[in-house]
């Protein structure tokens, strides 16, 4: 779709992520959802190689795309709210809701703007609890200078401050503060300090998972002299 970001379709980007996990190439990973290796390469930078969490799971109160094109398709051909619920399996209260929350004004719904605007509304996070409470996150900035691991820093918040709750962070949220850019809290440079030293995360994959780009290859060391 031209000039439509892959950025706005979590179903699709959470196919790529999935791909890349199961040890996929960036190519691999890339084909399912027909877009370019340099497209799928910016979405690994731009999140610091950690999945996004929002996506993962469409079921449930969030519509799709498909669904918000099938509202757009009945919605100009006149169909009832009660009619287009049942096609796309919500209620009409869930349509009307749809269509007067993600309408651009004096236009009428299309499906791509309203993927837009839920898209924007649904991602707009809380603070993150390492940017509301500077001395924690000075605490854990020491200790990342100290060459210690989030697993680390979490564990020794939790014997040094027992009784302040609000002095405890989970290792991924240090994780995720440091390469994640829309959750930077913590100086992008520390990540430098982390005994991998990488500037994105790698997916944590188990021995062997790795896919040859030669099917069937032969190791040098198996090969005739």
């Amino acid at each position: 779709m031209a000039g439509y970001s892959i950025h706005l379709r979590p179903d699709l980007l959470q196919v790529f992520w999935a791909g890349m996990q199961a040890g996929d190439f960036i190519t691999d990973a890339v084909a399912p959802i027909n877009t370019s290796r340099r497209t799928g390469r910016r979405v690994l930078l731009e999140a610091g190689g950690v999945r996004p969490r929002r996506g993962r799971d469409l079921k449930g109160r969030c519509l799709t795309f498909g669904q918000r094109e099938e509202i757009a398709i009945l919605r100009a051909q006149g169909q009832s709210l009660r009619q287009i619920g049942a096609v796309v399996g919500r209620a009409a209260s869930t349509v009307s809701r749809e269509l007067r929350r993600n309408s651009v004004a004096g236009l009428p719904y299309r499906a791509t703007s309203a993927h837009a605007l839920a898209y924007e509304r649904a991602s707009r996070p809380k603070p993150a609890k390492l940017h509301t409470n500077p001395v924690l996150r000075a605490k854990v900035e020491e200790d990342l200078t100290k060459k210690y691991s989030p697993e680390q820093i979490s564990g020794r918040l939790r014997v040094e401050f027992p009784d302040e709750p609000e002095m405890r962070v989970s290792p991924e949220t240090i994780y995720q503060s440091l390469y994640v850019q829309s959750r930077g809290a913590l100086k992008r440079d520390l990540a430098a300090c982390l005994r991998t030293g990488r500037a994105i995360r790698q997916p944590c994959r188990k021995a062997g998972q790795r896919k040859n780009r030669i099917p069937g290859m032969i190791n040098i060391s198996e090969r005739p002299t």
